[in-house]
């Protein structure tokens, strides 16, 4: 009896896991378009780690012509080939498809679910999806947005493109019905799967609201009375990134579960060198954010000081024997410029077998002995110049501090969780200078918007700086005694300020400058800066664009080319006819190379660009 009693338990236990399993694996057994989708809160989370407008193809391929097409930059010296391209190196951006993607699906999730509560969102993902947008403008002009990303939910396999002036209106219209729902106290956001703002709807107000700003800078030069619109509409609600607080600043991972979710990239990638002129404008303006943006040079005080021992002074660089005080017996004494400014120095500005390259050809340009020492068996080369921290790009970065060669070596080698700049109080307010003093916008004073336009964007990169734990940002390495970190010291902004490379005049040009010093990291905006403003300027006794005698302005491109798709691509017509609607000259090379010409792609130019100032001309 007591045997039964027991299968019959068994039996019953039997069915009761069945009946379980039944329940937890029914779902997948239903028809698949009855399956259950993913729910918003996953989907918003996963489209923020996909959200990256700067990734490594970008700064593999793009950023180093954006660098040089402004000469905010300098990889060696200028040649006509420093100005042109293939259609093969250019990343176009189409990041904003992806996020139109998942505000679409989470849009029809709600809509099939019925949780309106849910639609912050969707929201989330298309201010997202607006922010890549602007930039595939910026490079592209027209791109298909309005039918894009549709096609599984019954929209068009081959999507039209929208004109650039239609395509500002609706993100204005948009960004504005976002606002709304951020401001809808019904909305409900877990905060943990929101890696930007942490559940903050407010912050995401401010970030829409100040998107709109980027779009009224770019729509200026066609329209200045919207543009004026959009943006009084802007400070009038009072609801824009004003903080380093509400900085579109964030990471994505704090541990490498993702690969290279944490860090960025594995991949190293080649940064552009510094300009000579645009290191001088910020070390004479003390800005601080040199040391942020930029690598120092090989050349510290123990490795001058043997330089002078093996009677290698005279292959020191130039400018590091101008800036050095030897004592009297011809030793090293002290920098004249003083830690940590000493050490940032660019490339010149100069062309090809030009006189003036002639004349920094055997000092410059000489990387065979001049800036070399060997002792004993052991040789070491010195980096003479300043270039893009790469530390601040991905977070898989190694550094080896220069010592004298059999000196010990001091790596350091720390994987630290990439921190990414998006969208700052500065650029904001920077932006909210320019049409203050354009006459677009009639509130609040110019100097007040650019001194704290220009005290944020230090503070800012500052922050990033410390997060990506650059070299020398917080520590000296204890090699070299007169070291010092470079982390933003009490005081330097203020100093900054009272620079006459800063201070304020009422200049636009001021104002433009430091946009594209905050620009730095982010090289799209840069060109675009410097692309609508006209800055730098030629002839300018702040920081000058160079005009080459062998080189017109002219041809210096204000857009990447086009080339003709091949005829089986079903998107082929549709192609076509835009490039004839922006008045585009496509090439004629199939393999994606047309080859156009630099000063075609001056001529015919972006809708946004039409009225734009050329190269150098100011405003």
């Amino acid at each position: 009896m007591k045997a039964y009693k027991i299968f019959i338990a068994l039996a019953l236990l039997t069915v009761a896991g069945l009946t379980s399993c039944r329940d937890q694996f029914a779902e997948l057994n239903q028809k698949p378009d009855a399956v259950t989708t993913a729910e918003p809160s996953f989907l918003a989370t996963r489209a923020q780690t996909l959200f990256e407008t700067n990734d490594y193809l970008f700064w593999f391929y793009n950023h180093s012509l954006y660098f040089r097409w402004t000469q905010m930059g300098a990889s060696g010296v200028f040649t006509e080939g420093s100005y042109g391209m293939d259609g093969s190196a250019v990343h176009r951006q189409t990041s904003y498809i992806t996020m139109l993607t998942y505000r679409n699906d989470i849009n029809k999730y709600i809509k099939t679910y019925e949780h309106p509560e849910f639609q912050a969102y969707a929201d989330m993902c298309g201010v997202l999806a607006i922010y890549g947008a602007l930039y595939a403008i910026d490079i592209n002009g027209d791109i298909q947005y309005t039918e894009a990303s549709l096609y599984t939910q019954g929209g068009p396999l081959t999507p039209k493109y929208d004109r650039v002036e239609e395509l500002y209106d609706l993100f204005v219209t948009e960004l504005d019905g976002y606002i709304a729902t951020f401001k809808d106290d019904k909305q409900v956001v877990v905060a943990k799967q929101d890696i930007i703002y942490n559940g903050d709807l407010t912050k995401w107000a401010k970030l829409a609201n100040s998107l709109k700003l980027k779009i009224a800078v770019r729509l200026y030069a066609n329209n200045p009375g919207k543009a004026g619109q959009i943006a009084q509409s802007v400070v009038s609600s009072g609801l824009y990134i004003d903080s380093l607080e509400d900085a579109f600043i964030f990471h994505k991972a704090d541990a490498a579960t993702g690969g290279d979710l944490a860090y960025q990239t594995g991949n190293s990638v080649s940064m552009m060198g510094a300009s000579e002129n645009v290191i001088n404008y910020m070390v004479n303006g003390l800005d601080p954010r040199v040391r942020f943006f930029y690598t120092k040079n090989g050349f510290n005080s123990k490795i001058i000081q043997e330089f002078i021992d093996e009677d290698k002074y005279d292959k020191l660089p130039p400018f590091v024997q101008e800036n050095i005080n030897l004592d009297e017996e011809g030793n090293f004494a002290s920098y004249k410029l003083g830690e940590p400014w000493n050490r940032y120095h660019g490339r010149p500005i100069v062309w090809e077998l030009s006189d003036e390259y002639k004349k920094w050809e055997g000092t410059y340009f000489d990387y065979t002995d001049r800036y070399q020492l060997t002792v004993g068996d052991a040789n070491k080369s010195y980096g003479i110049f300043s270039s893009l921290t790469e530390e601040m790009i991905r977070g898989r970065c190694g550094y080896t501090v220069p010592t004298i060669p059999g000196g010990p070596v001091i790596q350091d080698n720390a994987q630290v969780p990439w921190w990414g700049m998006y969208l700052g109080a500065g650029e904001v307010n920077l932006y909210l200078a320019e049409l203050r003093q354009l006459g677009a916008i009639s509130t609040g004073s110019a100097q007040a918007y650019y001194e704290k336009g220009v005290e944020l964007s230090v503070r800012e990169w500052d922050f990033v700086a410390g997060k990506n734990k650059i070299p020398y940002y917080g520590t000296t390495y204890g090699y070299d005694p007169l070291e010092e970190s470079i982390e933003l010291k009490d005081g330097e902004i203020a100093a900054m300020l009272a620079t006459d490379a800063v201070k304020w005049d009422g200049s636009l040009e001021k104002i433009y400058l430091q946009q594209l010093m905050n620009f730095t990291m982010l090289p799209n905006e840069l060109y675009v800066t410097a692309r609508r403003s006209g800055y730098p300027k030629v002839g300018s006794k702040l920081l000058p664009l160079v005009q080459f005698d062998k080189f017109q302005l002219t041809a210096v491109p204000r857009r990447f080319e086009f080339s003709e798709p091949l005829v089986t691509d079903i998107m082929y017509d549709i192609r076509m006819a835009n490039f004839r609607e922006q008045g585009f000259t496509p090439g004629k090379n199939q393999s994606g190379m047309g080859h156009a010409s630099t000063s075609l792609l001056n001529t015919e130019r972006l809708w946004q660009d039409k009225n734009a100032p050329q190269w150098g001309a100011g405003k």
